[in-house]
């Protein structure tokens, strides 16, 4: 079944205090968390070094590197450098520290904010928004996020080759449908993980944009999180709807992607 999601959802008072200097440590680790649930969930090679995390996805869905600390030793950059050689499909890395020189490896680079909120009050989505429980749902969300993300890699389509049923199994990691007069029109992933909650894959189906979607699944998502700190990574595009929900940049977050 479907459940909405409210206050009911939410966690225990916080007792994190995250501040703007820890911003990018703590959303390394929520990103390696949600990459290595993922991956297991596809039953995908996990790397976890002190400091990356890699998950091989094969041809479709490709490298993903999560760097994990600011100061990679030359081994496990050595180590790092040869999973993105030797990578079947697309290669992207994400350094909220913008600190790991991924250039030798010929990628493009670019830098998004990532971004903090402060535990604090929810509103109300003006769409109903739903956590995802039934197999029909999760694919309803995995379809916007390929169509939203323009996805390629993912088609032709294969149900829950990108949100495989698993997922939502996963501890800390739950996947928000909004629903625009009962027609699925956007969706969210969110991961709870150290007592600090992140966002990703917040998407708007192409039919539905600039209708308010994005505002109401991002609410839905934020109501069980209203009592944590939460991270994200921006887009620009993205920015401005997070920063009227109460999120201020805290720190340049460098990606890398392989051409």
């Amino acid at each position: 079944m479907t459940t909405r999601s409210s206050s009911a959802d939410r966690p225990a008072t916080a007792t994190v205090t995250v501040t703007p200097a820890e911003a990018p440590m703590r959303q390394a680790r929520n990103s390696a968390a949600l990459w290595t649930a993922t991956g297991r969930s596809r039953g995908h090679e996990v790397v976890r070094r002190r400091g990356f995390v890699a998950v091989d996805g094969g041809e479709r869905a490709g490298l993903r590197v999560l760097i994990q600390e600011p100061d990679l030793d030359p081994g496990e950059l050595a180590e790092l450098s040869e999973l993105v050689r030797r990578a079947a499909g697309p290669v992207n890395a994400e350094d909220p520290f913008g600190s790991t020189d991924l250039s030798h490896l010929d990628m493009r680079n670019w830098q998004m904010p990532v971004m903090l909120r402060a535990p604090g009050p929810v509103g109300e989505p003006a769409l109903d928004v739903i956590k995802v429980r039934r197999p029909e749902d999760l694919q309803a969300a995995e379809r916007i996020v390929i169509e939203g993300f323009e996805l390629d890699g993912f088609e032709p389509y294969r149900p829950g080759e990108l949100f495989p049923t698993a997922l939502i199994e996963q501890p800390g990691v739950d996947v928000f449908l909004a629903l625009a007069d009962g027609v699925a029109a956007g969706a969210a992933v969110s991961v709870v993980d150290d007592g600090v909650g992140s966002h990703y894959w917040v998407g708007t189906s192409p039919a539905f944009r600039s209708r308010g979607v994005g505002r109401a699944v991002m609410l839905g998502a934020l109501a069980h999180l209203a009592d944590l700190p939460v991270t994200l990574t921006a887009s620009k595009l993205g920015r401005p709807l997070y920063e009227s929900l109460g999120y201020t940049v805290a720190a340049p977050s460098t990606w890398w992607a392989s051409r």
